[in-house]
């Protein structure tokens, strides 16, 4: 039985926390699927995954390739278990269910503090989750380092 963590963003931008995150799940051996909610927006992630530092490579690529099986991360729209994934993070408010936080090792939500929508949507999302019996954990990073702040 796997968590949800949900990351408040308030000090740094979300391309880097994700990278971070990435680094993370990808040191443990997780294949990793990023859900987002535009094609576009995946795009620029890619995009942004690629231009990373060279000693920080984070093996990945977008779906729809011919490869995405075996994809250690893959960047996405869709909700399928393309490259087995362990470990799924929603950005921009994509779906994330109570089945795929039992189901996988972590469930990471990432959403802006800034952002009065990407706020809402989160809470509902803890809200649907927490209902469902999944775990969760909100982390706040407004100290300046990361802290986790409630859990159910």
């Amino acid at each position: 039985m796997g968590s949800a963590f949900f990351y408040h963003l308030t000090r740094r931008p979300m391309e880097e926390t994700l990278a971070m995150l990435l680094e993370k799940a990808h040191a443990v051996g997780w294949p990793v699927m990023v859900r987002g909610t535009d094609p576009a927006r995946m795009a620029w992630l890619d995009e942004k995954l690629w231009l990373g530092p060279e000693d920080g490579f984070l093996p990945h690529g977008l779906e729809g390739g011919p490869h995405d099986a075996l994809q250690p991360i893959l960047l996405g729209t869709g909700t399928g278990d393309t490259n087995a994934a362990r470990c799924l993070m929603s950005v921009d408010g994509a779906e994330v269910t109570a089945t795929e936080v039992d189901t996988l090792e972590r469930v990471c939500v990432l959403f802006d503090g800034a952002d009065t929508e990407a706020l809402a949507r989160a809470r509902s999302q803890w809200k649907a989750l927490k209902d469902a019996g999944a775990r969760a954990q909100y982390w706040s990073e407004d100290s300046g380092r990361w802290e986790k702040k409630a859990e159910t």
